[in-house]
């Protein structure tokens, strides 16, 4: 997934969607068309796996797909007329609208990876996953090496139970070093 997508990918893009796929609303391929057919209104899309929390989205279907036809959300506001999503974009151009399109072979499609963008909500929390992914890193890493340390430590007092000279040095040696490593 790019972070920023051409005007000129999206737009060959969107010719090559609407020569492969029906889509469920014919309307909404009459809307892809439109859009494509202006750079600075195309400036303003992003194609994103899914629209949860987005100020203004399509979701687009084709007929292979059993999603919804079409839906336009502006605002938390949702609705099925394609005219409207239109009177919209229209009249409010500097907006960013992101359109999640749903078809068959979408997680595999090539073409449609190549115009993909990260949903901005989804990045923020993308960040906020990889920080804690990173603290339970961190936080098993410090319990597996308390456990070494217990470990070594229980073997240094086995050498000694038994009176295992040799052992009992080469462990110190151990022990020692993860000492110096703390300092």
């Amino acid at each position: 997934m790019k972070s920023s997508v051409s005007v000129s990918e999206k737009k060959e893009f969107i010719g090559w969607f609407l020569n492969r796929y029906e889509l469920r609303k014919k309307e909404a391929a009459w809307l892809l068309s439109y859009l494509s057919s202006n750079d600075q209104l195309l400036e303003k899309v992003h194609f994103v796996d899914n629209v949860r929390r987005l100020p203004k989205s399509m979701i687009i279907s084709t007929k292979c797909s059993n999603m919804t036809a079409f839906r336009f959300i502006k605002n938390k506001r949702v609705g099925a007329d394609v005219e409207t999503a239109f009177y919209d974009i229209r009249s409010y151009p500097h907006e960013d609208l992101y359109i999640g399109l749903y078809f068959n072979d979408r997680a595999t499609c090539p073409e449609y990876a190549s115009v993909l963008e990260v949903n901005p909500m989804e990045r923020h929390d993308l960040v906020q996953d990889h920080l804690l992914s990173l603290f339970a890193e961190i936080l098993l890493d410090r319990a597996l090496e308390e456990f070494r340390q217990r470990q070594l430590y229980k073997q240094i007092d086995d050498a000694l139970a038994v009176r295992d000279e040799q052992t009992f040095l080469q462990l110190s040696e151990q022990w020692i070093k993860i000492l110096e490593s703390r300092k």
